[in-house]
């Protein structure tokens, strides 16, 4: 591997020790009915982004909850020893994305028969802190 290859790998992996995620795979749900309630949490704080979720009464809301409970757990195994309240804990990422369609038939009038999908979805959510943020940004007035 040659060097500007292994810096930038290097630096990748740099980056992905710093970032904390969790991820949520092959939901039975729709995308759409997600990222409705997915909006709600963008950028919240992660305490805050709970206490909405849990009180929140969609299916799609019970399973974010665990997911975010999840990428909190998450970041507490990577800093041992700071407090989530110090740390400034917010959401900074929910993707979704479209997964897998599980197709069926359902007989329609005429002898014919129409396609159902059946759709599911990924959810990907990334956590930051403004520990890590303001290390970064005093990094580089140092510079």
């Amino acid at each position: 591997m040659g060097s500007r290859k292994h810096n930038s790998a290097e630096a990748r992996k740099a980056e992905m020790k710093l970032k904390v995620m969790a991820r949520l795979n092959n939901v039975p749900t729709s995308p759409r009915k997600m990222r409705l309630v997915a909006d709600l949490v963008r950028g919240m704080e992660a305490e805050k982004g709970l206490l909405v979720l849990k009180t929140t009464r969609k299916e799609a809301a019970q399973r974010l909850y665990g997911l975010l409970k999840s990428a909190i757990a998450n970041w507490q195994i990577k800093n041992e020893g700071v407090r989530m309240e110090d740390a400034g804990l917010f959401i900074r990422e929910i993707q979704v994305d479209g997964g897998r369609m599980i197709k069926r038939l359902r007989t329609a009038p005429q002898g014919r028969a129409n396609r159902i999908r059946k759709r599911s979805n990924h959810v990907t959510l990334v956590l930051g802190d403004n520990l890590k943020t303001e290390e970064v940004s005093n990094d580089n007035q140092t510079n």
